[in-house]
């Protein structure tokens, strides 16, 4: 019961989310809930809030009605893998180039107070401004007789997401043995390469799965967000907002691409599960990312 309780708890809230939203739906206003001119509460017509039997049908129909169309949920898969595989490259990068950084500040005191302020202020630069930027930069890049990709900006833009709270989760895990078992291998002359890897990366990792799991969901979020920034076209991101004109004729969907988003949420966040169950070990004690 211990080991299902997370799952049982999972199916619940996607029930009662189901639940909430019927409900809702059903004795909710049909202009919504307006307080002092501000709708507060979504309307409850059929096209902004279709019935979740509409969306799960819609699902299993063709995405047009051209002949050879594939079924909804077909094309919601490939996009889902193309955007899953994006943020993939994003989050290892993001990983590696904030656990870099984190060592470099743990190393030295000096870059730690000259990077710490720049890391915490990267995050307040909207992606929206920096998308535009990336891609712009990316196209005047060669490799040889490959150009740079479109896709390659949005994994660099993710990883801008993802590397910051694997920095600033890897830095507290990395300062956190105690002071005796830090002067314990100085007693027995351990260098300072040595030390990190088998005191204090060990030491880190209570706080850095917590860290990889918020950098996981960052990745998602930032590579969706760019697509539709950039434009890029196959992932979830840009079917968002093909599919958004056809809300008025067909309001189920739009929700498909979003189902995409939430199932490829939660893959990264599954993968992260499996990284910690590989380090279970060294996850006693562990913190909130």
């Amino acid at each position: 019961m211990t080991r299902a309780r997370p799952i049982l708890l999972g199916v619940a809230g996607v029930v009662l989310l189901g639940v909430a939203w019927e409900g809702y739906k059903a004795l909710g206003p049909a202009d919504g809930v307006v307080v002092n001119g501000l709708t507060v509460l979504p309307r409850t017509s059929d096209l902004a809030m279709p019935h979740l039997v509409t969306m799960w049908t819609r699902l299993g129909e063709p995405v047009t009605s051209a002949a050879g169309s594939p079924a909804l949920w077909e094309a919601v898969v490939k996009a889902a893998g193309f955007t899953l595989g994006i943020a993939a490259v994003g989050w290892i990068i993001g990983v590696v180039v904030g656990m870099l950084l984190a060592i470099l500040m743990q190393r030295f005191r000096t870059a730690e107070s000259a990077l710490l302020p720049w890391i915490v202020l990267s995050q307040t630069v909207p992606l929206i401004a920096i998308a535009p930027l990336v891609s712009g930069w990316g196209s005047q890049i060669r490799f040889g007789e490959s150009r740079w990709q479109d896709w390659m900006s949005v994994a660099v833009i993710a990883s801008y997401l993802a590397f910051f709270p694997v920095s600033i989760g890897a830095l507290r895990g990395l300062e956190s043995p105690e002071k005796a078992h830090m002067e314990l291998m100085r007693t027995y002359a351990v260098g300072w390469w040595k030390t990190l890897l088998r005191l204090r990366l060990p030491a880190s990792v209570p706080y850095l799965i917590p860290a990889l799991r918020l950098a996981a969901a960052n990745a998602v979020i930032g590579t969706v967000v760019a697509e539709v920034s950039i434009g890029l076209s196959g992932g979830v991101g840009r079917m968002m907002v093909e599919y958004a004109s056809t809300a008025s004729g067909d309001p189920g969907k739009p929700w498909a691409p979003i189902f995409g988003a939430v199932a490829i949420g939660l893959i990264a966040a599954g993968v992260v599960a499996l990284l910690g169950l590989v380090l279970k070990r060294y996850r006693r004690g562990e913190v909130t990312a």
